[in-house]
């Protein structure tokens, strides 16, 4: 039905009395009071007029309304976006904060460092709370080979920073590197005590620490050793800092000094490491 057809009466009835008003206004120009006639016309009128009056006037107020819900969506799809970019700034800044002090690390070892370093960025890992085995994104185009050592950078009781152990590449790809951290229970590092130069073998344990032993049983050994590879046996760089002592242990029945060493690199937060090109060094393990 259409909106004439609806409203069809009431449109009539108003422009009768709209007829009626406009007649008598151009007869009665000069009288200052209204006939008993006109003031019922008036009156049946007046009602009428408001009615249609607050129609027109709502349906105008809809319309705008309608432009108004129009503004609003855009503006609101506007906000939404703009919330989101501020979001993802604040992610940004939030990791950047997070990582501080690894950047700062980064940047003195950057600094001390006598080898050619190259950066790599860790973009994969096998489950598991530990990064024993995990995926980097550097490979043979970028100069990484299979046995290349892998370290960070790790502040030490001086403030020093220093290289520390985190294991060697094992497989390699054009542009991926997969390493095994010396914490994997398949890894086996020979060491040297830097007090007494006194050596030995480290492997990996399954929670995030290192077991090993001394060559010699009467070895002077004692917990708050520091421990850093050796350059014996041909698997990793020689003097990379590995850990610090932590327990001591020699039973009877045994003829080796047992000992557990808490890794200098924290092996559940590795964003990121550095290579050291066995082909760039000398005197390698």
């Amino acid at each position: 039905m259409s909106l004439f057809k609806k409203y069809r009466n009431r449109v009539i009835v108003s422009a009768i009395a709209i007829i009626l008003i406009v007649v008598i206004g151009l007869t009665n120009r000069d009288r200052i009071s209204l006939s008993a006639g006109e003031r019922l016309v008036g009156n049946i009128l007046t009602p009428i007029q408001r009615v249609f009056y607050g129609i027109s006037h709502r349906s105008i107020s809809l319309l705008e309304d309608l432009k108004n819900v129009g503004k609003l969506k855009e503006e609101n799809e506007r906000l939404k976006l703009k919330i989101a970019e501020l979001e993802e700034t604040n992610r940004h800044y939030e990791d950047l904060i997070g990582k501080e002090p690894y950047l700062k690390k980064e940047a003195e070892l950057l600094k001390n460092t006598t080898y050619n370093l190259k950066s790599a960025n860790v973009i994969g890992k096998e489950p598991g709370n530990w990064f024993d085995r995990f995926v980097i994104d550097k490979g043979l185009n970028d100069g990484i080979g299979k046995g290349d050592t892998v370290i960070q950078g790790i502040a030490k009781d001086d403030g020093v920073v220093k290289e520390g152990m985190v294991g060697r590449v094992v497989e390699v790809g054009d542009n991926w590197a997969k390493v095994i951290s010396i914490i994997d229970e398949n890894n086996k590092i020979s060491f040297k005590s830097i007090r007494t130069q006194d050596g030995g073998i480290i492997s990996g344990n399954i929670d995030g620490r290192l077991t090993g032993y001394l060559f010699d049983t009467k070895a002077d050994i004692i917990k708050g050793d520091k421990l850093f590879t050796s350059g014996l046996g041909g698997i990793f760089v020689k003097d990379i800092y590995i850990g610090e002592v932590v327990e001591v242990e020699k039973k009877d029945e045994q003829l080796m000094k047992n000992i557990i060493i808490e890794p200098a690199v924290d092996f559940k937060k590795i964003y990121r490491v550095f290579i050291i090109p066995n082909d760039t060094v000398e005197g390698s393990d």
